[in-house]
């Protein structure tokens, strides 16, 4: 065979192969890394809107301050887990997906604002323990409560919007649907 002959036959196949649904599938694929870095986030930042809303119950029960204490310390070191996970993240973004670059984008100045009002809230219990009725004070512990909210459900979303996202690359693959 002549080398004519065999570029020839092997330009029809690079098409063919090119315009592969497996092939287009495995290209747009998300990071691995990525979304299991997600999953992790969405772990700790449940378990941080849960010492939120605890430390917000805390201020209608007016309860010691050494709860308050407890809670907020738990809380720091979600908001700590959180941000090594988000450490993490930033340096796999040259791998992410757009959709995963969107959810690292969209965490980072959410739980800035929730480390700015924790911060705020520990400056609050050193200065003053008794101040735990002031209005400033339930202020930041509302914001915490709101936000940390906020942060969780917008975590899960993106994790279950990956999986999603997943199961229909796999189905797309195994129907050999082509990409859209």
């Amino acid at each position: 065979m002549t080398n004519q002959s065999i570029t020839s036959l092997l330009l029809p196949f690079a098409i063919l192969m090119a315009s592969s649904p497996m092939l287009t599938a495995a290209g747009s694929a998300d990071s691995e890394q990525v979304s299991k870095l997600l999953s992790q986030a969405k772990t700790d930042a449940y378990q941080m809107k849960e010492d939120a809303a605890a430390m917000e119950s805390y201020t209608r029960l007016n309860t010691d301050w050494r709860s308050h204490t407890t809670a907020v310390n738990e809380m720091k070191e979600h908001i700590n887990a959180v941000g090594r996970i988000l450490t993490k993240l930033e340096d796999a973004r040259p791998q992410a997906t757009p959709w995963q670059v969107t959810a690292i984008d969209r965490i980072k100045p959410l739980l800035r604002e929730i480390a700015s009002n924790t911060e705020s809230i520990i400056l609050a219990l050193n200065k003053d323990p008794r101040r735990l009725t002031q209005a400033e004070y339930k202020d930041y512990i509302e914001a915490n409560a709101d936000e940390s909210a906020q942060l969780s459900e917008l975590i899960a979303d993106f994790v279950n919007y990956g999986n999603s996202k997943s199961r229909m690359d796999r189905l797309a693959t195994k129907l050999e649907l082509p990409s859209s």
